[in-house]
Protein backbone atom coordinates (compact mmCIF):
# COMPACT_ATOMS: atom_id res chain seq x y z
CA UNK A 1 0.00 0.00 0.00
CA UNK A 2 1.20 3.49 -1.15
CA UNK A 3 1.60 5.68 1.70
CA UNK A 4 -0.02 8.64 0.11
CA UNK A 5 -3.27 5.44 0.35
CA UNK A 6 -2.92 4.91 3.41
CA UNK A 7 -2.58 8.66 4.57
CA UNK A 8 -6.04 8.92 2.62
CA UNK A 9 -7.67 6.05 4.43
CA UNK A 10 -6.69 7.27 7.73
CA UNK A 11 -7.50 11.11 7.28
CA UNK A 12 -11.41 9.18 5.73
CA UNK A 13 -12.23 7.09 8.92
CA UNK A 14 -10.11 9.22 11.59
CA UNK A 15 -11.69 12.66 10.68
CA UNK A 16 -10.57 16.05 12.02
CA UNK A 17 -11.05 16.00 15.53
CA UNK A 18 -11.46 12.28 16.78
CA UNK A 19 -13.27 13.47 20.49
CA UNK A 20 -14.34 9.69 21.16
CA UNK A 21 -10.78 8.12 21.09
CA UNK A 22 -9.40 11.31 23.27
CA UNK A 23 -11.63 10.53 26.23
CA UNK A 24 -9.49 7.50 26.15
CA UNK A 25 -6.33 7.36 28.86
CA UNK A 26 -2.44 6.91 27.33
CA UNK A 27 -2.09 3.50 28.36
CA UNK A 28 -0.02 0.91 26.94
CA UNK A 29 -3.24 -2.04 26.27
CA UNK A 30 -3.46 -5.45 24.32
CA UNK A 31 -5.90 -6.32 21.72
CA UNK A 32 -7.05 -9.21 19.64
CA UNK A 33 -8.94 -9.22 16.12
CA UNK A 34 -11.49 -12.79 16.36
CA UNK A 35 -12.74 -14.04 13.07
CA UNK A 36 -16.59 -14.58 13.77
CA UNK A 37 -16.98 -16.82 11.13
CA UNK A 38 -15.52 -19.76 8.70
CA UNK A 39 -13.46 -18.13 6.39
CA UNK A 40 -10.07 -17.60 4.37
CA UNK A 41 -7.78 -14.96 5.99
CA UNK A 42 -6.94 -11.77 3.94
CA UNK A 43 -5.94 -8.40 4.43
CA UNK A 44 -3.02 -8.97 7.13
CA UNK A 45 -0.39 -7.44 5.08
CA UNK A 46 -2.92 -4.49 4.81
CA UNK A 47 -3.45 -4.54 8.61
CA UNK A 48 0.14 -4.54 9.51
CA UNK A 49 0.69 -1.54 7.42
CA UNK A 50 -1.75 0.23 8.97
CA UNK A 51 -1.20 -0.90 12.21
CA UNK A 52 2.86 0.13 11.88
CA UNK A 53 1.09 3.59 10.72
CA UNK A 54 -1.00 4.28 13.95
CA UNK A 55 2.57 3.24 16.15
CA UNK A 56 0.99 0.41 16.83
CA UNK A 57 2.74 -3.74 16.75
CA UNK A 58 1.30 -6.79 15.32
CA UNK A 59 1.68 -10.09 15.53
CA UNK A 60 -0.12 -12.55 13.18
CA UNK A 61 -1.51 -15.68 14.72
CA UNK A 62 -2.56 -17.42 11.41
CA UNK A 63 -0.91 -17.58 8.01
CA UNK A 64 -2.25 -14.75 5.23
CA UNK A 65 -4.51 -17.62 3.32
CA UNK A 66 -5.88 -20.31 5.72
CA UNK A 67 -8.73 -21.32 6.41
CA UNK A 68 -10.11 -20.10 10.27
CA UNK A 69 -13.73 -21.17 12.34
CA UNK A 70 -15.49 -19.16 13.75
CA UNK A 71 -13.55 -17.45 17.52
CA UNK A 72 -10.39 -18.06 15.84
CA UNK A 73 -7.58 -15.19 17.13
CA UNK A 74 -6.22 -14.25 13.66
CA UNK A 75 -4.13 -10.84 14.97
CA UNK A 76 -2.88 -9.89 18.42
CA UNK A 77 -2.19 -5.87 18.71
CA UNK A 78 -0.22 -4.06 21.31
CA UNK A 79 0.31 -0.42 21.61
CA UNK A 80 -1.23 2.91 22.99
CA UNK A 81 -5.04 2.36 23.56
CA UNK A 82 -5.82 5.65 22.19
CA UNK A 83 -4.24 4.69 18.54
CA UNK A 84 -5.73 1.02 18.95
CA UNK A 85 -9.21 2.67 18.64
CA UNK A 86 -8.50 4.88 15.69
CA UNK A 87 -6.92 1.60 13.76
CA UNK A 88 -9.56 -0.55 14.88
CA UNK A 89 -12.69 0.39 11.65
CA UNK A 90 -10.09 0.97 9.27
CA UNK A 91 -8.45 -2.93 10.23
CA UNK A 92 -11.55 -4.68 10.06
CA UNK A 93 -12.99 -3.36 6.93
CA UNK A 94 -9.67 -4.26 5.23
CA UNK A 95 -10.24 -7.67 6.62
CA UNK A 96 -13.63 -8.00 6.31
CA UNK A 97 -13.22 -7.09 2.48
CA UNK A 98 -10.64 -8.90 1.10
CA UNK A 99 -11.39 -11.83 3.04
CA UNK A 100 -14.98 -12.00 1.70
CA UNK A 101 -13.13 -11.94 -1.51
CA UNK A 102 -10.82 -14.68 -0.89
CA UNK A 103 -13.38 -16.89 0.65
CA UNK A 104 -15.43 -17.06 -2.11
CA UNK A 105 -12.41 -17.48 -4.15
CA UNK A 106 -11.53 -20.41 -2.57
CA UNK A 107 -14.45 -22.05 -2.95
CA UNK A 108 -14.64 -21.84 -6.87
CA UNK A 109 -11.30 -22.41 -7.02
CA UNK A 110 -11.96 -25.94 -5.24
CA UNK A 111 -14.98 -26.52 -7.26
CA UNK A 112 -13.12 -25.85 -10.53
CA UNK A 113 -10.51 -28.31 -10.35
CA UNK A 114 -7.80 -27.92 -12.29
CA UNK A 115 -9.07 -25.09 -15.08
CA UNK A 116 -8.17 -21.58 -13.94
CA UNK A 117 -10.27 -19.16 -12.02
CA UNK A 118 -9.81 -15.48 -12.65
CA UNK A 119 -11.17 -12.12 -11.46
CA UNK A 120 -12.33 -9.20 -13.57
CA UNK A 121 -11.79 -5.52 -13.01
CA UNK A 122 -15.52 -4.89 -12.02
CA UNK A 123 -13.66 -3.75 -9.03
CA UNK A 124 -14.56 -1.02 -6.57
CA UNK A 125 -12.97 2.10 -7.77
CA UNK A 126 -9.42 2.90 -5.55
CA UNK A 127 -9.89 -0.33 -3.63
CA UNK A 128 -8.39 -2.44 -7.11
CA UNK A 129 -5.28 -3.64 -6.15
CA UNK A 130 -6.37 -4.84 -2.64
CA UNK A 131 -9.34 -6.95 -4.25
CA UNK A 132 -7.17 -8.29 -6.96
CA UNK A 133 -4.59 -9.28 -4.05
CA UNK A 134 -7.18 -10.89 -1.87
CA UNK A 135 -8.54 -12.75 -5.44
CA UNK A 136 -4.77 -14.16 -5.81
CA UNK A 137 -4.62 -15.46 -1.51
CA UNK A 138 -7.55 -16.92 -2.68
CA UNK A 139 -6.08 -18.91 -4.80
CA UNK A 140 -7.42 -17.42 -8.16
CA UNK A 141 -5.78 -15.30 -10.69
CA UNK A 142 -6.28 -12.03 -11.00
CA UNK A 143 -6.35 -11.18 -14.76
CA UNK A 144 -6.01 -7.87 -15.99
CA UNK A 145 -5.63 -5.25 -13.48
CA UNK A 146 -6.23 -2.54 -16.37
CA UNK A 147 -6.84 -1.74 -19.71
CA UNK A 148 -3.39 -1.83 -20.65
CA UNK A 149 -2.71 -5.15 -19.33
CA UNK A 150 -3.93 -6.71 -22.55
CA UNK A 151 -5.59 -6.07 -25.96
CA UNK A 152 -9.41 -7.36 -25.49
CA UNK A 153 -11.67 -6.87 -28.17
CA UNK A 154 -15.24 -6.49 -27.37
CA UNK A 155 -18.26 -6.67 -28.94
CA UNK A 156 -18.59 -2.68 -28.71
CA UNK A 157 -14.97 -2.46 -30.70
CA UNK A 158 -16.78 -5.03 -33.31
CA UNK A 159 -19.59 -2.66 -34.21
CA UNK A 160 -16.73 -0.45 -35.05
CA UNK A 161 -14.44 -2.37 -36.89
CA UNK A 162 -14.35 -6.07 -38.77
CA UNK A 163 -12.76 -8.56 -36.45
CA UNK A 164 -9.64 -8.89 -39.13
CA UNK A 165 -9.06 -5.55 -39.10
CA UNK A 166 -9.14 -4.90 -35.43
CA UNK A 167 -6.79 -8.36 -34.48
CA UNK A 168 -4.30 -6.78 -37.52
CA UNK A 169 -4.20 -3.62 -35.97
CA UNK A 170 -3.31 -4.90 -32.50
CA UNK A 171 -0.96 -6.53 -34.01
CA UNK A 172 0.18 -3.71 -35.64
CA UNK A 173 0.28 -1.02 -32.37
CA UNK A 174 0.37 -2.70 -29.63
CA UNK A 175 3.40 -4.39 -27.59
CA UNK A 176 4.67 -7.63 -28.65
CA UNK A 177 4.57 -8.46 -24.96
CA UNK A 178 0.83 -8.22 -24.65
CA UNK A 179 -1.88 -10.67 -25.83
CA UNK A 180 -4.61 -10.38 -27.86
CA UNK A 181 -7.85 -11.43 -26.58
CA UNK A 182 -11.07 -11.64 -28.35
CA UNK A 183 -14.78 -11.73 -26.99
CA UNK A 184 -16.93 -13.81 -28.88
CA UNK A 185 -20.85 -14.29 -28.86
CA UNK A 186 -21.08 -17.30 -31.61
CA UNK A 187 -19.00 -20.27 -32.56
CA UNK A 188 -18.41 -19.24 -36.21
CA UNK A 189 -16.25 -15.81 -34.37
CA UNK A 190 -14.54 -18.40 -32.20
CA UNK A 191 -12.98 -20.20 -35.27
CA UNK A 192 -12.74 -17.24 -37.39
CA UNK A 193 -10.52 -15.99 -34.33
CA UNK A 194 -8.43 -18.89 -33.55
CA UNK A 195 -8.07 -18.78 -37.43
CA UNK A 196 -6.47 -14.61 -36.76
CA UNK A 197 -4.44 -15.06 -34.90
CA UNK A 198 -5.78 -14.37 -31.38
CA UNK A 199 -3.91 -15.27 -28.09
CA UNK A 200 -7.02 -15.96 -26.10
CA UNK A 201 -10.87 -16.43 -27.01
CA UNK A 202 -13.40 -15.77 -24.70
CA UNK A 203 -16.13 -17.18 -24.50
CA UNK A 204 -19.11 -14.47 -23.29
CA UNK A 205 -22.26 -15.25 -22.14
CA UNK A 206 -22.98 -18.71 -23.26
CA UNK A 207 -24.75 -22.00 -22.10
CA UNK A 208 -21.88 -24.64 -20.77
CA UNK A 209 -22.90 -26.99 -23.72
CA UNK A 210 -22.60 -24.11 -26.39
CA UNK A 211 -19.10 -23.47 -25.14
CA UNK A 212 -18.39 -27.54 -25.00
CA UNK A 213 -19.36 -27.10 -28.79
CA UNK A 214 -17.29 -24.71 -29.60
CA UNK A 215 -14.53 -26.22 -27.69
CA UNK A 216 -15.08 -29.33 -29.87
CA UNK A 217 -15.13 -27.21 -33.36
CA UNK A 218 -11.92 -25.67 -32.39
CA UNK A 219 -10.24 -29.34 -31.90
CA UNK A 220 -11.38 -30.64 -34.89
CA UNK A 221 -10.61 -27.20 -36.64
CA UNK A 222 -7.02 -28.25 -35.53
CA UNK A 223 -7.35 -24.74 -33.76
CA UNK A 224 -6.98 -25.42 -30.44
CA UNK A 225 -3.18 -26.19 -30.01
CA UNK A 226 -1.98 -22.65 -29.44
CA UNK A 227 -4.92 -20.58 -28.46
CA UNK A 228 -6.50 -20.08 -24.62
CA UNK A 229 -9.89 -20.62 -23.74
CA UNK A 230 -12.00 -18.50 -21.70
CA UNK A 231 -15.51 -18.70 -20.47
CA UNK A 232 -17.50 -15.74 -18.81
CA UNK A 233 -20.44 -14.24 -18.10
CA UNK A 234 -23.33 -15.59 -15.72
CA UNK A 235 -20.79 -17.85 -13.60
CA UNK A 236 -21.49 -18.26 -10.07
CA UNK A 237 -19.94 -20.21 -7.34
CA UNK A 238 -22.92 -22.96 -8.16
CA UNK A 239 -22.16 -23.08 -11.56
CA UNK A 240 -18.65 -22.39 -11.72
CA UNK A 241 -18.09 -26.38 -12.38
CA UNK A 242 -20.61 -26.75 -14.78
CA UNK A 243 -17.91 -24.12 -16.65
CA UNK A 244 -15.18 -25.70 -16.01
CA UNK A 245 -15.53 -29.01 -17.26
CA UNK A 246 -16.38 -27.77 -21.08
CA UNK A 247 -12.91 -27.63 -22.07
CA UNK A 248 -11.63 -23.87 -21.58
CA UNK A 249 -9.07 -23.47 -19.86
CA UNK A 250 -10.15 -20.73 -17.82
CA UNK A 251 -13.51 -19.16 -16.37
CA UNK A 252 -13.50 -15.77 -15.45
CA UNK A 253 -15.97 -14.44 -12.75
CA UNK A 254 -17.45 -10.68 -11.59
CA UNK A 255 -18.66 -12.84 -8.71
CA UNK A 256 -15.61 -13.22 -7.10
CA UNK A 257 -15.57 -9.12 -6.26
CA UNK A 258 -19.78 -8.26 -7.02
CA UNK A 259 -21.04 -11.00 -5.03
CA UNK A 260 -18.12 -10.92 -2.29
CA UNK A 261 -20.08 -10.97 1.46
CA UNK A 262 -18.54 -9.15 4.25
CA UNK A 263 -16.48 -11.22 6.92
CA UNK A 264 -17.22 -10.61 10.45
CA UNK A 265 -14.77 -9.90 12.60
CA UNK A 266 -13.92 -8.08 15.89
CA UNK A 267 -11.64 -6.25 17.55
CA UNK A 268 -11.39 -6.96 21.52
CA UNK A 269 -9.58 -5.17 23.89
CA UNK A 270 -7.99 -7.51 26.15
CA UNK A 271 -6.57 -5.41 29.37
Amino acid sequence: MLLSELERFAREDVGEMDDSSSIVPEVIAEAVILAKEMCIVSGLEEADQILNYFGLNGERLVQEGAAVCAGTRVLAIRGLARSILQAERLVLNFMSRMSGISTITRSCVDRAGTVRVASTRKTTPGFRSFEKRAVVVGGGDPHRFDLSSSVMIKDNHLKLLSLEEAIATAREKASFTKKIEVEVERLEDAQKAASLGADIIMFDNMSPDAIREGVELLNRGGLRGWVLLEASGGITPENVADYAATGVDVVSMGALTRSARWIDFSLEIEI
